[in-house]
């Protein structure tokens, strides 16, 4: 299965490291997200899980629930989070999904043949609470996932959802964004009545706060 943005999210049952869930329902009003894992003790993704489990207070702040995924068993699943504790010096405090029937990296197309026919991918997945699919990254298994990035991108997304703008280039949160094509200048000054700088018609910076 192909996933595109925009689309909703596929709903799933599955076993995790902290119980059974009903995906659509355990994500509830929250942001999501949702990042693979080929298979348990694999050296790039214990950093990435120990970087996540440090991160939890900032997604917990922009209403973000995390969530992984491995082929592995809850066996395995256990054994991995005693090692991540260990080298990475935090326990993961997250679920992590066992898919060992490949039920779910089918879903979310996380299976690359091309790649490795038994694994899956390392795929990031960021759902809104529409559980529609805002974003998706795809890392090398020789590049570990930028979870800054991450959180850049769900900063854009609220304040872009909230206010009708966009994120320039590099933006980081406090910095200026830029008034959408579709808000007319008539529209603009009731939206934004601190006023803008229009560069060109179309390139038009507002001050905007989350």
């Amino acid at each position: 299965m192909t996933i595109q943005l925009g689309q909703t999210a596929p709903d799933f049952e599955a076993q995790t490291s902290q119980g059974p869930i009903r995906f659509h329902e355990w994500a509830g009003d929250s942001w999501v997200v949702l990042f693979s894992h080929p298979k348990d003790f694999t050296p790039v993704c214990t950093t990435e899980l120990g970087e996540t489990a440090r991160l939890k207070p900032e997604f917990d702040r922009r209403n973000v629930k995390v969530i992984g995924l491995s082929v592995d068993t809850l066996e395995r699943h256990e054994g991995w989070n005693a090692d991540i504790a260990e080298t990475q010096g935090t326990p993961v405090n997250f679920p992590m999904i066992s898919d060992d029937d490949r039920k779910v990296s089918g879903l979310y197309g996380m299976i690359h043949p091309e790649a490795d026919p038994s694994v899956t991918v390392r795929t990031v997945f960021v759902i809104d609470p529409a559980k529609k699919v805002r974003l998706m990254l795809t890392y090398p298994p020789s590049t570990g996932r930028n979870f800054q990035e991450v959180l850049r991108v769900i900063d854009s997304l609220q304040l872009t959802d909230k206010h009708k703008v966009a994120t320039p280039v590099n933006w980081q949160p406090g910095e200026r964004a830029i008034i959408v094509p579709s808000v007319s200048d008539e529209q603009a000054k009731d939206r934004f009545p601190q006023g803008w700088e229009a560069q060109k018609p179309y390139l038009r910076w507002v001050e905007v706060k989350n």
